[in-house]
């Protein structure tokens, strides 16, 4: 399959929620090196995991922005609407 490369609106924003995450991962790995309690650190993995959702959602939200649209004007539609089924149902599954 060849990658094709266009503008997605909300790569910036992506790419910083993206990277707040990261440095919640590593506090969190400092929680549990210093050994704080179970339920801290539970509470900030959901965090993280509620983060990584909305990043899930954004991104989905894109592709049907950018992708979506882009292969509507290109005629590839068919082959884009199966990627979308494939990476949906990796992410909620």
């Amino acid at each position: 399959m060849e990658l094709q490369q266009h503008e997605h609106k909300q790569t910036k924003n992506i790419i910083h929620r993206l990277s707040r995450i990261e440095g919640h991962v590593r506090a969190i790995k400092g929680m549990v090196e210093e050994g704080r309690t179970c339920a801290d650190v539970l509470m900030q993995v959901a965090a993280v995991r509620s983060a990584l959702d909305r990043v899930g959602r954004i991104l989905l939200e894109d592709h049907i922005e950018s992708c979506l649209l882009h292969s509507v004007e290109e005629g590839n539609i068919e082959e884009q609407l199966a990627d979308l089924k494939i990476a949906l149902d990796r992410f909620i599954f």
